[in-house]
């Protein structure tokens, strides 16, 4: 009872919400879908964290040890130079550009025709395509996690389950092969029901509040998630024989080879065939990817802060919460699940292994979680994919009200204004329309790393770009288009002519950069007078030196504020690695490591944390206002003789 009374009290906290913003939110897009910016940096960064602290996640980490080992999850820490990006470049843009969604943006910073296609086509593109990948792939992990405690063909009576049992044999309906003993119809009924109410439960909320709504529930879902899974880590640690056991205890179950691949955060030697390809896919897929600038939900939080500094901190506050706090918890959990659901070495790469193992995560909360610390671990899980559904049914729907139906249908086709209360009614309409396309992508999945690699595909055309356009005046709306063509023609060719990854990535990353720049060159530039207002309303970084004269300011200006804001953001990185590798190596080392480097590592990112927590959390402009100086007359007089 004390676990159904916190699961309960966590789903009333979450609908009030929904419904105690409700008022606000139905003022306008602005307010439904940008909380009228006024969320401070902290809220807006573990509201970020919240999202990215997915049901999947954890399933997909643990899944990953399982199969190469710590040093794979390197696929996900790489992420936290995508993320410094966002916090030190790119979230202070987007919050001065002043739009309400990414696709928005195509029309303050490119000109010519075919701009407003342009906007329509990313807002179904990421709105619709890339956006209902990651949902279902969420989904996946939901149905997994539902199969083992939501029990609805034990608790329903037969007159209320039966119909539900004849409707999936009828139309064939299938969530992938049960995990449970239970037969494939009876497992695939109970998880329709529970995947239905989880929807219902999370459109409820979300499409009532808006993003205040959203962001309330994150903020108390990523507490709630980080305390019970810090308990769950403590249980695992304590079944599995205590922290300073955990690596005698993986020799002893699979011996010193294999378990010193199993725990090392460096590249096994035992495998250097497959070290070239995994590198490719590290030093690729955090830059050539869909958010690589930010866009979607992130650059939605960084847009509904209240101030500029406020959109930094958020950046910050989500990048060490995701990469370090969070990490260390999951790296824990993973190892120790190793030894308290051992395998034979003989399974590593048999059909069916990586789904098997990701699912020991709910299964170790089933079986090894006390009452109390059971119902918050449930709560933390269901909260973790609330989160993250909430976040991209939220932000899915900001695309088709207000770029597709306002922007397309509304000013374009019938050459009127759309009213605010009609636009939030379509708001709140798209989501049933992304969650029907998210289910039937989540019916043909099979693992979330199957799911996850396809989400990334997509993705990795339009990175290059996306930074881009932000720190190269000469990028123009071709260059975007290029990159999408070129991500729509070549991933379905990727995914059907080869299996292996890291060509994959490779070739998507080169072919859509390549398109991208080659249109740049040979087609129309932007019209200088929109290249200017884009510049005296966002004050972009890196190579503007032509229309910051052009505007009357410093032509070096924007090139010198993008180094403070790099250096910031490197200083940051590097602190954070060294925390993340000395610490995990301290709490589970390696066969035969040597404890001296680890407490370097520790002792040299402790040390680096003044240098940069000033400009991340003190500073307020960090070059942007000084990249809009404007010269001094005689400074400007000279720079006019030297043209």
């Amino acid at each position: 009872m004390l676990d159904l009374a916190i699961i309960l009290a966590f789903i009333a906290y979450a609908i009030g919400s929904g419904f105690w913003n409700r008022k606000k939110a139905s003022k306008g897009l602005g307010e439904y879908f940008l909380a009228g910016k006024t969320i401070s940096g902290w809220r807006a960064g573990f509201s970020m964290a919240a999202t990215q602290f997915a049901a999947d996640t954890p399933l997909l980490v643990v899944g990953l040890i399982a199969t190469g080992g710590i040093f794979l999850i390197w696929r996900l820490w790489i992420y936290g130079l995508a993320f410094l990006l966002m916090a030190f470049v790119f979230a202070v843009l987007w919050r001065r550009a002043g739009v309400l969604t990414d696709a928005e943006l195509t029309e303050i910073r490119y000109s010519g025709r075919g701009v407003l296609e342009l906007r329509v086509l990313k807002a179904i593109y990421y709105g619709t395509i890339i956006n209902c990948v990651v949902m279902a792939m969420v989904l996946v992990a939901a149905v997994r996690i539902a199969e083992v405690f939501l029990l609805w063909h034990v608790w329903l009576p037969p007159g209320l389950f039966d119909p539900v049992v004849a409707l999936v044999s009828a139309t064939g309906l299938s969530f992938g092969d049960p995990i449970t003993d239970i037969p494939h119809d009876v497992a695939t009924a109970t998880n329709l029901i529970s995947i239905l109410l989880i929807l219902v439960f999370t459109a409820l909320y979300s499409t009532t509040g808006g993003l205040r709504s959203v962001i309330s529930t994150d903020v108390a879902q990523f507490a709630l998630a980080m305390i019970g899974t810090f308990a769950y880590g403590w249980i695992i640690v304590r079944e599995a024989g205590g922290l300073g056991g955990i690596t005698d205890r993986v020799v002893e179950l699979y011996g010193a080879e294999l378990a010193t691949e199993l725990l090392s955060f460096s590249p096994p030697d035992s495998a250097p065939e497959v070290l070239l390809p995994f590198l490719t896919i590290i030093g690729l897929q955090w830059f050539f990817q869909m958010n690589s600038d930010g866009t979607g939900y992130l650059a939605q939080r960084s847009m509904a802060c209240r101030t500029d500094r406020d959109a930094r901190i958020a950046g910050v506050v989500f990048a060490w919460a995701q990469i370090l706090f969070r990490s260390l918890i999951w790296l824990v959990i993973g190892v120790g699940l190793l030894i308290i659901y051992p395998f034979e070495a003989a399974e590593m790469g048999t059909a069916g292994f990586e789904a098997g193992r990701e699912v020991l995560f709910v299964q170790g909360v089933n079986d090894l979680l006390p009452t109390g610390i059971l119902g918050m671990m449930l709560v933390g899980l269901l909260a973790a994919l609330a989160s993250t559904l909430d976040t991209h049914l939220n932000w899915g729907a900001s695309y088709w009200s207000n770029d597709v139906y306002s922007r397309l249908v509304c000013q374009e086709w019938q050459g009127r204004e759309a009213g605010s209360r009609e636009l939030v009614v379509v708001a709140r309409l798209s989501n049933i329309l992304i969650l029907v396309i998210a289910l039937v992508i989540m019916a043909n999945l099979g693992s979330i790393q199957a799911a996850w690699q396809i989400s990334l595909l997509f993705g990795a055309g339009m990175g290059s770009v996306l930074v881009l356009r932000w720190l190269w005046e000469r990028i123009n709306l071709y260059s975007e288009l290029a990159a999408i063509v070129v991500s729509i023609i070549v991933a379905p060719i990727l995914l059907y002519s080869t299996d292996a990854e890291w060509i994959r990535l490779s070739v998507m990353s080169a072919a859509s950069t390549a398109a991208a720049v080659g249109v740049t060159f040979i087609t129309p530039k932007t019209d200088q007078s929109v290249l200017v207002s884009f510049y005296e309303r966002v004050k972009p970084l890196g190579a503007w030196g032509t229309t910051a004269r052009a505007a009357g300011h410093k032509a070096g200006a924007p090139a010198r504020a993008l180094w403070i804001r790099l250096r910031a953001a490197g200083l940051t990185g590097l602190s954070l690695f060294l925390l993340l590798v000395g610490i995990g190596r301290w709490m589970i080392p390696a066969p035969g490591i040597s404890g001296f480097w680890t407490f370097v590592m520790i002792a040299a990112g402790l040390a680096l944390i003044p240098l940069w927590w000033r400009e991340a959390f003190v500073v307020e402009d960090l070059g942007v206002e000084r990249a809009a100086e404007k010269p001094a007359p005689e400074e400007a007089t000279s720079e006019r003789e030297e043209m």
